[in-house]
């Protein structure tokens, strides 16, 4: 190394030389000519350039080497950072608006801030499926039992006041976009009996609710064909529709900011222990309690166990799903182990419809005895539609496409006998969404399994879950945390009365 040292220095100097104008044009070097200002090349760059190429080598080499190595971030897979925390005293599945609605209502009855660890569980946080957001929105009060009443009381209450429950320190209020317009029901002469026992059901539970002959009706509402109607129900106040993105997202928000822990994934699996119980006619059965949910990363083979002591299934649609993963439904027919949750997915389309001349501002939610439905949808003549299909007719739900068919065959004809001006209408957008349908009495299931020790339902509400929510929430919060309900007596909307084989059949079902 000295040697080469030495080399360079006498190189250097001979350039010295040669460029400090000591020189002439027949100027001679030992080794031959030499033209003025002509300089010499070392080779250092070169041999600078080398060193910096192996650097760069080795650097890369020990970078690879190390992400090989146990416990770095390499991985051949991709791996979702946000995985939900290994352990939480309640996990949710099911972040629709019941969902987080049983979150907020669990953080604001916790005794101590921050005493409960609440993970929401949803495997699509795009909401792009989702029961919630394809809704018609609306809310009302007119339904036959008494326990439906009193859930849309109180859920219209909270609407009203929903700030106050729900805003978040610098952030914007929450703004529903509720339409206080009303439900208007009709009735033709083979069931104007039962809208009469409605209405004294409703007006003892507190609902404000007015009944209308069929010259009433078209008094108030003259855009109305009245053939056929022989008495109409109109709610007067805390019915109409408003956005349900809106209350999901709003409630989603608060509980957030309380704690709740949002987690994008989908609910797999269960692990859980079983012990025996016994009934003093020594009857035995088994009973399951829940110690893990599993929860699969989205785009991804990483999954997480997730240790828990409750777990509240609201997985809407899909919740009878999350129970048969338990065994739940396969044992002997007639048996507790045979009676699995009776809700599945049913599909039903909402029409967007253009019409300039048809209802005004003062349209409520109309409700047909024919089955149809419709409401006014902002402004400029815009309304939705839509119709429950028979039974026979339900269509496929592996996919949320639309049948345009069934508007033109089966609601088209209605909607334009009862408002003759819909006979010029256009059908300017659609979409599908799903029914959490209970199919044994198209009623929610609120409470526990006999069989599932730790599993708490929210869900087969059939299509008036968004409505209700706000009151569900709290309902199954009280059951969690206050071992029974406190606000509503629920009780009658329990698992038992599936057991017992005794519906409780709500006639009002849209």
């Amino acid at each position: 190394m000295l040697a080469w040292r030495r080399v360079q220095a006498e190189v250097r100097a001979a350039a010295g030389l040669l460029t400090s104008g000591r020189g002439t044009r027949d100027s001679t070097w030992p080794c031959g000519r030499v033209t003025p200002r002509q300089s010499l090349r070392t080779g250092t760059p070169l041999r600078n350039d080398f060193f910096k190429d192996l650097e760069a080598q080795l650097a890369a080499m020990k970078k690879k080497a190390a992400d090989a190595l146990p416990g770095s971030d390499w991985s051949p897979l991709e791996i979702n950072p946000n995985l939900p925390p290994e352990r939480a005293d309640i996990v949710i599945v099911g972040g629709g608006v019941v969902g987080w609605s049983v979150a907020y209502w669990l953080k604001q009855k916790e005794r101590v801030r921050g005493g409960l660890r609440v993970v929401v569980v949803e495997k699509d946080t795009s909401y792009s499926q989702a029961s919630t957001v394809l809704s018609a929105g609306g809310i009302r009060q007119q339904f036959s039992l008494p326990e439906n009443i009193f859930l849309s009381l109180a859920s219209a209450h909270f609407l009203r006041n929903i700030n106050e429950h729900l805003s978040v320190l610098n952030e914007e209020m929450v703004d529903l976009q509720f339409n206080q317009s009303g439900y208007l029901f009709l009735a033709s002469e083979e069931v104007a009996h039962i809208m009469e026992e409605n209405y004294k059901t409703q007006r003892d539970a507190g609902a404000k609710v007015s009944l209308l002959s069929a010259t009433q009706l078209k008094e108030k509402f003259p855009w109305i064909n009245t053939d056929g109607v022989a008495l109409a129900s109109h709610g007067l106040e805390n019915e109409g529709w408003f956005d349900p993105w809106m209350l999901l997202n709003a409630f989603r928000r608060k509980a957030i900011s309380l704690g709740v822990v949002q987690c994008c994934g989908e609910v797999t699996g269960f692990r859980s222990d079983i012990k025996m119980m016994a009934t003093l006619d020594d009857k035995t059965w088994n009973v399951r309690r829940i110690k893990f949910v599993e929860v699969q990363m989205p785009n991804s083979l990483e999954y997480q166990l997730v240790e828990c002591a409750v777990v509240v299934n609201a997985a809407g649609a899909f919740s009878g799903k999350l129970v048969q993963m338990l065994g739940m439904g396969f044992g002997p027919k007639n048996t507790l182990a045979g009676i699995s949750l009776p809700v599945e997915p049913r599909k039903r389309y909402v029409y967007v419809l253009h019409c300039p001349e048809g209802p005004g501002l003062d349209t409520p939610f109309l409700i047909d005895y024919s089955g149809i439905y419709f409401r006014r949808e902002g402004l400029g003549g815009n309304y939705i539609a839509g119709m429950s299909p028979e039974e026979a007719e339900e269509p496929d739900t592996t996919n949320l496409d639309v049948d345009h068919q069934f508007f033109e065959d089966k609601i088209w004809p209605r909607l334009a006998h009862r408002v003759p001006a819909f006979e010029n209408l256009k059908v300017t957008s659609s979409w599908a969404g799903f029914y959490d349908y209970n199919t044994f009495d198209q009623n929610g299931i609120i409470g526990t399994h006999p069989m599932l020790e730790n599993m708490y339902f929210a869900t087969g509400f059939s299509g008036h879950g968004l409505q209700h929510s706000p009151a569900i929430g709290r309902a199954v919060a009280e059951l969690i945390i206050d071992s029974g309900f406190r606000t509503l007596d629920l009780s009658g909307l329990g698992f038992r009365r599936i057991l017992a084989q005794e519906p409780m059949l709500e006639r009002n079902i849209v």
